[in-house]
């Protein structure tokens, strides 16, 4: 039986050809990315590879026959698990406990080969027409040598490769889009916000982000390779070639360009943030751009800016706007130096959140609402999406506000792809927004960009000024209703990983039926969740073209006697991590503690659930 192995690193070599302006170009091996200092060049290279279930001119591996498949039982499984909904995640590094490393460098070669093909197939291009796709990735210590497998794997699916360097997450979207660049699609390496040890790759194509089908699709291709290389299939393939690019410079001159001309700021139009002190707090990740090359070019003073430097081991706190240090450290940044705005953004840049001049946190229900203030103000009437953990004085605000809530399924691209689905409805819906800091716009390709969510934020601070209105952005959300008491408790699923989404499916569902069966104390209903087609504890989709379930999930509500609300709870799988997630929303005080007692001695243990879930952490809770 053949030896499968990666095949050779990454050959940047000289460019046989000349840029537009003249320079010949190289492509070094990717430089650390730092202040003022983004690697940029050009190349030009062909690879041809194969089609589905081809082998491939440079070699390669190709998908095992069916048979040979079922024969291998359960070796290609481990690149199957590294689904995560619309994106790939996994452990690139030694050092978490009881996770091995399973995003080698080969599982990333045969994802992206397999991306590659599908591509192709999808796009109806035919064998040896050129696919441009460009590939970006956050500073993990990973990212270098995964890369090298990336780009091996593109280059063998036939696909012209691009490299970026270090990027943001949007700006990979934005690269299929912005003039000069235009690609067909586009690869991002990060896991976001989580550890340093965790890798990942999110796809775009000019529609946008993959859904957790097509990745579904693609791992499952990369599965079949893995087994018909270790039956002795394929293999090998000629190094590639790669062409470094400077995204990221044209991206923060697009952002810049659309602050000035909507702030159109009548005494200095090129500098609409003069006068302006805004504090960037990126976290050692990707949106230390935004601090140099937007803000500071449009006028604004960022003095108390935060970890700026891209770090890959995240030394500071991790990059993430629900991150506790993350908010407090800008808050006490914005106070010292008497800033305006402060932003916090997430490692790959597409969550942000913001603290207000006063140093009031903006993020979560409070971040929505902001930007559902400055939407409708747009847009009057609009709907509003989000993920079903949002409160009920969220709704009450957007409705005072005359727009429409319509709430979804947890996950940034569910939340995304409900509000492509009810506007191909004719429901006008221009926002939609998780509770984590995703959010996209229809103005903006429905794109989770954190960046261009503290665009809008940044203009509508200038309008307000202009206009001779007090109380910064913090002012338009001061009517917002909060919980009495918020909780989120986790419950690791036990056994071994590979049942770990059966199980959780199994937990959940139980949660749904005891609900409809009357099964805990009276007053519980599952939540209808708005008027927008959805229904079930805002699961289930009840128009004519509902879109996939990836994980299970259910809301619903607690009345007492006298038909008052007491509470939301909402029960979800983890995509992220083999966990079940109970958020609970309380109305009362003490409200939090009571839903949980109820759940834990009439679901968790009446059900059994406890017997393949740990359900220490709402022991914990109810003590």
């Amino acid at each position: 039986m053949a030896t499968v192995t990666t095949s050779s690193p990454v050959t940047l070599q000289p460019c046989k050809h000349t840029s537009r302006h003249g320079v010949a170009r190289y492509c070094p091996s990717p430089l650390p990315w730092r202040r003022r200092r983004w690697s940029y060049g050009r190349m030009t290279t062909r690879a041809t590879a194969s089609s589905r279930g081809q082998p491939s001119a440079t070699g390669g591996w190709v998908e095992a026959p069916a048979g040979v498949a079922a024969a291998a039982g359960e070796e290609g499984d481990s690149i199957r698990r590294l689904q995560n909904g619309p994106d790939v995640r996994g452990v690139a590094l030694e050092g978490e406990k009881g996770r091995p490393v399973d995003l080698t460098p080969l599982a990333v070669e045969l994802i992206a080969e397999s991306f590659g093909e599908w591509l192709r197939e999808e796009l109806q291009r035919p064998a040896g027409e050129e696919l441009r796709v460009s590939v970006g990735r956050d500073p993990r210590l990973s990212g270098a040598r995964l890369s090298a497998a990336l780009f091996a794997g593109l280059a063998r699916a036939g696909c012209s490769v691009f490299d970026m360097g270090l990027a943001t997450t949007p700006a990979c979207f934005m690269s299929t889009t912005l003039p000069r660049f235009n690609y067909d699609a586009s690869i991002m390496m990060t896991a976001s916000h989580l550890p340093y040890t965790r890798n990942g790759l999110k796809f775009f194509t000019k529609r946008g982000g993959l859904t957790s089908g097509d990745v579904e699709e693609i791992c499952d291709r990369a599965a079949r390779k893995y087994v018909a290389g270790k039956m002795g299939f394929g293999g090998g393939g000629m190094p590639p070639v790669v062409m470094r690019v400077d995204l990221m410079s044209a991206y923060a001159q697009h952002l810049r360009d659309i602050i000035k001309q909507r702030v159109a700021h009548p005494a200095h139009y090129d500098t609409p943030l003069k006068g302006f002190k805004v504090v960037v707090n990126a976290g050692n990740g990707c949106g230390g751009f935004f601090t140099w090359d937007v803000l500071e070019k449009l006028g604004a003073d960022t003095t108390g800016s935060l970890h700026l430097e891209p770090d890959g081991t995240f030394p500071n706190h991790m990059p993430n706007p629900e991150d506790a240090t993350a908010m407090s450290l800008t808050r006490d940044a914005v106070l010292a130096n008497g800033a305006d705005l402060g932003v916090v953004f997430d490692t790959d840049v597409d969550r942000s959140g913001v603290v207000d001049g006063t140093g009031a946190a903006i993020n979560g229900d409070r971040l929505i609402a902001l930007m559902s203030a400055i939407v409708l103000d747009e847009h009057p009437g609009t709907t509003v999406v989000t993920d079903a953990r949002a409160s009920d004085g969220l709704t009450r605000f957007i409705a005072s506000r005359g727009g429409h809530h319509c709430l979804y399924r947890v996950g940034y691209r569910n939340v995304i792809d409900k509000g492509v689905q009810l506007n191909t409805d004719g429901v006008e819906t221009h926002l939609m927004m998780e509770t984590t800091g995703h959010g996209a716009l229809k103005e903006n390709y429905f794109l989770d960009d954190g960046a261009y969510m503290v665009v809008k934020i940044v203009i509508e601070m200038v309008r307000m000024k202009l206009a001779g209105l007090e109380g910064g952005v913090g002012s338009l959300i001061k009517d917002l209703e909060e919980p009495a008491e918020s909780v989120l408790l986790r419950m690791n699923i036990l056994g071994e990983p590979k049942h770990a989404k059966q199980r959780g499916t199994m937990a959940v569902e139980a949660f749904k039926e005891y609900i409809q069966e009357d099964k805990l104390s009276a007053g519980w209903v599952l939540d209808d969740c708005g008027d927008c087609s959805v229904g079930e504890g805002c699961l289930v989709d009840t128009n004519d073209h509902p879109i996939d379930v990836d994980a299970y999930m259910y809301r619903a509500k607690l009345y007492n006697e006298n038909k008052g609300p007491v509470g939301m709870v909402h029960v979800r799988q983890s995509v992220h991590n083999p966990n079940i997630a109970l958020n609970m929303q309380s109305y009362v005080p003490g409200g939090c503690k009571y839903m949980a007692m109820d759940l834990h001695k009439r679901f968790l243990l009446a059900s059994g659930v406890n017997e393949f879930v740990d359900i220490s952490e709402v022991e914990k809770f109810v003590k």
